[in-house]
């Protein structure tokens, strides 16, 4: 049983009670009058009673957002590749929105708050906050800080109703290399390995010998710029005809552990020259280069190699889900992107409305200036 408690008059005038919470810790509260603060202690050690019990859930300890977001960045956002990308949302976004507030006081009224607040960002970036958002809260809970995670609203973002870059024929693949290869053999290496496997920016730069199976023709991918792919899992990439070559050249030219390694024989970063400036100069040989100017000019970015693999691997007749366990997709939604490009996309559905023709073919008929149809013979 919870210990006895009695109100306590105030030189003020008001009432106090003073109790002890389930968890020991003494809590006090003012009222005005003396029935308000003999109401309320029965019903403070009520409470007190019903939660040692095991009748009601225990009041989670006072934790604010800011306490969760160290809770967050040091036992799980620095595990993830996308740990910095979790610092840059809190510290522009969640923490001077939510940062001061009781974690039981972040309710759905409040997120639709925030939202509405951040109404100019993209409804990608706002998404991302919200999944970021949610995610902690849900540590939260598990935690014991907060009864229960409120619902989150996130806006839709259709990731096939946007277009995206690649090289979209086989003379463009064709000019780009020999514009890879002319600028250097590293280069050229480099950039076909990607147009041709669809490997990510980090998974090249971390990709060993030791992965990559020759004679089985498959290169194993478990590894990023920093640690694990960006799904976590291990996947396994053909080695097409095209590659095969390149590759066994490449190895009597690069033994050593790294495929890819740069001057001082460690692992590419992801602003290295090779990624950035390399990358644009041979844009610009190859003849990619957008009439505008500014950051945004060129004809595409070294991820849209990976689009290049995709669209084309689609377009030669490939197997929509063998591409989407080459690509590491979780899911088909993703993958789907890329499927309208298939040749016979829509091969079975040419013939679909023929009950419904004329039959025969339609008559072409000759027409008189003003509309009416000439009579022949």
């Amino acid at each position: 049983m919870a210990r006895s408690v009695h109100p306590k008059r105030m030189p003020s005038g008001k009432w106090q009670v003073r109790w002890y919470d389930v968890a020991g810790q003494r809590q006090s509260k003012t009222f005005d009058s003396y029935n308000e603060a003999q109401q309320a202690t029965h019903q403070l050690l009520a409470n007190v009673n019903a939660a040692k019990q095991g009748l009601v859930p225990a009041p989670p300890p006072k934790k604010t957002f800011a306490d969760l977001s160290h809770q967050w960045m040091t036992t799980r956002a620095i595990h993830k590749r996308s740990g910095n990308d979790d610092a840059s949302r809190l510290r522009a976004h969640l923490t001077p929105a939510f940062g001061k507030l009781q974690l039981q006081d972040i309710t759905f009224a409040r997120i639709e708050a925030f939202k509405a607040e951040r109404a100019g960002l993209s409804k990608q970036t706002l998404r991302h906050l919200l999944i970021l958002l949610g995610s902690m809260l849900k540590l939260a809970h598990r935690l014991g800080w907060l009864l229960a995670v409120p619902p989150i609203d996130k806006p839709s973002v259709r990731l096939n109703g946007k277009d995206f870059s690649y090289l979209r024929s086989s003379e463009e693949v064709q000019r780009f290399l020999r514009a890879a290869h002319d600028d250097d053999v590293d280069v050229y290496t480099l950039f076909a390995t990607a147009v041709y496997t669809g490997l990510r920016q980090g998974e090249l730069a971390a990709l060993t010998w030791q992965c990559v199976d020759l004679d089985r023709r498959i290169i194993t991918v478990d590894r990023s710029f920093d640690g694990p792919t960006k799904a976590g899992d291990v996947r396994y990439v053909p080695i097409l005809d095209v590659l095969l070559p390149i590759l066994r050249a490449w190895r009597l030219r690069c033994p050593g552990g790294l495929l890819f390694p740069n001057t001082k024989g460690v692992m590419h970063q992801s602003k290295d020259r090779i990624f950035c400036e390399r990358f644009h100069k041979v844009l610009d040989a190859a003849g990619f280069k957008r009439p505008e100017q500014g950051r945004q000019s060129h004809y595409i970015r070294f991820h849209d190699l990976r689009h290049t693999f995709a669209s084309h691997w689609m377009m030669a007749g490939g197997d929509l889900f063998k591409l989407q366990k080459i690509l590491g997709h979780k899911s088909t939604e993703l993958t789907l992107r890329y499927a309208h490009l298939s040749p016979a996309a829509f091969m079975g559905d040419l013939g679909r409305f023929d009950g419904l023709g004329l039959g025969g073919g339609a008559e072409v008929l000759p027409m008189e200036r003003g509309g009416r149809v000439r009579r022949v013979g």
